[in-house]
Formats: C-alpha cells, structure tokens, sequence
C-alpha cells in the first residue's frame, strides 16, 4: 500500500512538473519576437537569437544552415546601405511540451533597389529556459512575374547606356535590357568595362548567369581576389553562379558582358570596405 501511495504521488509530482501555462508561453514568445526585431542593427544580438544549428529559408535562395553561414547571408543583407528591415508578429502558438513554439506575421525590408513586403514563420525551440530560433522561413508578397504579352527586339543602338549602379566601381557603364533586376521578377542587364576594371570578391543571394558580349573577360572563386586563380572567358563564355557563391571578376581587356537572372539583383561584398557605395 506504501508503495502504491510513493508512486502515485511520484507520478502526481511529473504530472505537475510537465504543466505548461500555455498563454504564459504564448506571450513570452511573442515578446521575444518582438525583441529580436529590434536588434537588425546589431549583428551579434541579431545572431544571438538563432539556435546553432538553424535554418533560414529565404525566397529565390537555398536553405542556410548553421549560424556562421546565416551570420554571412544576413550580415551581408543588413550591413547593406540604405537597408532596412522590420517585422511584426500577429500571433504565436507553442506545442503542449512548452518546447516548441512559432510566431508567424509579414514584414518589411527597404533598400536602395527597392522595397519589398513578406510573410514569415518563426519556429522556435526552447534551450534552457530561452526561446531560440530552430527555423525562420519567409517569401515575398510580390506576385510571380507574368511571361511577357508580346515579344521584343532590341537593336544595339536601342540599349540605354549610363552609369553603374553605386554598388559597382567607377568607370564602367550599365544597361537595363529587360525587366527590373530590383524587383523579385527575370531581368537582363549589361555591364560594359575598361581593361582593368575590377570587382572585388562578392555574392548575390540568388543565381546569376554571365555571357561575355566581347573583349576578355575573367572569373574567380573564393574570398581572396587572386588574378593567377581566374577563369578567362573569351567572347561567347558563359558562367552560371549558385547563389551565395563566393566569387570576384576582372575585364582583361575592354569587354561586355550581359548578366541575367531572377531578381532582385543584390551584390553583397565579402569585405565590407570594397563597397564602393560605402565610400
């Protein structure tokens, strides 16, 4: 009979160390969203928010896993000039388990290419008695982008030469053939650069495409601008560049080259100080 009241009341005990008071979890972990939203300014309490081994799911990008290489996307994101980004969560609900939970709501993000408004979830999972972000997905409000109505020609005395963007070096001209590579939505655009010019170690958070037009131009991948290590392209080279894929560029000679992709055409410098736009 003792042993039968010791196990009752042992199995009472568990019962009420499991209890979880759903709303007190419920408004914690909206107040912890709304914390982290505060701190895109601050890289290292932004990051101090991810669990080591999150996830982030961005639109038109793979999956980044682990929070070095989630420190390298968004940092390059949010150190950006003129960037902005807000969030603000509408709701959040958390597992019977009290160890899990999710916050969903839309966002904002601002930037010198343009703006752009989303929708997120949030899962979180609780490490000791803190809420830590597990995975963080997020997509645009834009709509997909319709095929065109009708098709286009453009003669080369048609394309609109001016100056590059801030984001790129001095000294060479930029053209829009198609579309708006600000925007979530197919774009082709031209660069057209004096021998030597030289763009220093960088990656774009979505795929981009290079057909050499003319002139010589080259590549090369990594984090180091290392002329011995690059790729020459002559006239009629192509390269395809995953996104996030560390790499830098050189015109060997007077040369074009058109670029196209799905946008928004970001460039995010592995050091930050080789952003012409910076200085």
């Amino acid at each position: 009979m003792r042993r039968y009241a010791y196990a009752a009341a042992l199995v009472a005990l568990v019962g009420c160390a499991r209890s979880v008071n759903m709303e007190q979890e419920r408004t914690a972990l909206m107040t912890v969203d709304r914390e982290w939203s505060q701190t895109t300014k601050d890289l290292d309490k932004f990051m101090s928010y991810y669990a080591s081994d999150a996830t982030s799911y961005a639109p038109g990008a793979p999956a980044t896993t682990g929070t070095d290489n989630i420190r390298k996307s968004m940092g390059g994101i949010l150190s950006a000039p003129g960037t902005t980004l807000s969030w603000t969560a509408t709701g959040a609900s958390v597992a019977s388990s009290g160890d899990l939970g999710t916050t969903a709501g839309t966002y904002e993000m601002s930037s010198p290419a343009g703006a752009e408004k989303g929708k997120y979830v949030t899962v979180w999972k609780k490490e000791g008695n803190a809420w830590k972000v597990s995975q963080d997905i997020f997509n645009s409000d834009a709509a997909v982008a319709a095929p065109p109505a009708q098709h286009a020609l453009l003669s080369p005395a048609d394309v609109k030469w001016g100056d590059p963007p801030p984001v790129l070096p001095k000294g060479a001209r930029f053209a829009v053939v198609s579309g708006d590579p600000s925007q979530p939505v197919p774009f082709v655009v031209r660069l057209q650069m004096p021998a030597g010019y030289r763009i220093a170690p960088h990656w774009h958070p979505t795929i981009e495409n290079v057909t050499v037009l003319n002139g010589a131009f080259a590549l090369g991948m990594g984090e180091q601008f290392e002329e011995a290590k690059m790729t020459a392209l002559p006239v009629g080279g192509y390269a395809t560049l995953p996104a996030e894929m560390r790499h830098y560029a050189m015109a060997k000679s007077a040369a074009t080259v058109q670029v196209h992709g799905t946008g928004p055409f970001v460039i995010n410098y592995v050091n930050p100080a080789d952003d012409p736009s910076k200085k």
